[in-house]
């Protein structure tokens, strides 16, 4: 009887072991596709999120970097003045400040490349600067605005059936302004209407205003020319 107990206990002791392993391999397995499986949901979500995001950029405007930095410069700026403000400074003053030479510099530069000054092109280009330069000194009255909008009603916005002429009076201080800047054009024309001065000595060969101009013009262009041949009529010696 023994010797049967020990050959069937003896197997049975060799086998429990090898259903142990078998049985921790398995759940090592299950937690490793688990982990995987985990994994791949949070690869396809980051996936998802990053197709999203990457449509939503597509979607926004060319220019919505250059935008979202100016808007956050300007928020910025905004933070600043209200603290400048909060410890009785001067924004613009704190401002200068901070900005060191070499950026004060470039930024100069930067500024006389963006608006040089062309010169006289044409009367039309003269026109339009004009036009620009007086835009940009406008610096609009809101008050005024809504007050005139109010006295006038639907007419503010005239149509084809609209009588509003005559009915807007100027103030005060817009023609005080209009009268400034007529003065100031003047003065500034005075400086650049100078008239030549009339030479007695010079020899006179035009028989009006209009010919001693085109005499000049000829001059300047084509008198290298017939130098010789004007100098030859003046000695008589032209053969």
């Amino acid at each position: 009887m023994a010797s049967v107990t020990e050959d069937v206990c003896g197997p049975a002791g060799d086998e429990e072991p090898t259903e142990t392993s078998s049985s921790q391999k398995r759940e090592e397995r299950l937690r490793k596709f688990r982990e995987l499986h985990l994994k791949r949901n949070e690869a396809r979500k980051l996936n998802h999120q990053e197709v999203v995001e990457e449509d939503k950029r597509l979607k926004l405007p060319s220019n919505w970097e250059a935008k979202k930095a100016r808007l956050e410069y300007e928020l910025m700026v905004d933070e600043k003045k209200k603290e400048c403000a909060a410890q009785g400074e001067d924004y613009h003053r704190v401002k200068l400040l901070e900005i060191s030479a070499e950026d004060a510099e470039r930024w100069e530069r930067k500024k006389k490349k963006k608006n040089p000054d062309p010169g006289f092109a044409g009367y039309a280009e003269a026109q339009l600067r004009q036009y620009q330069r007086l835009t940009r000194q406008i610096k609009p009255d809101m008050e005024s605005y809504e007050r005139q909008r109010e006295e006038c009603g639907e007419d503010f916005h005239p149509t084809s059936n609209s009588l509003i002429h005559g009915m807007h009076v100027p103030s005060r201080e817009a023609i005080d302004r209009m009268q400034e800047d007529v003065d100031e054009q003047i003065e500034k024309r005075a400086k650049f209407s100078r008239r030549r001065a009339y030479n007695d000595d010079a020899d006179t060969d035009y028989i009006n205003e209009r010919n001693a101009k085109f005499n000049k013009k000829a001059e300047r262009f084509y008198g290298k020319y017939p130098a010789e041949i004007k100098q030859n009529l003046e000695r008589g010696t032209a053969g």
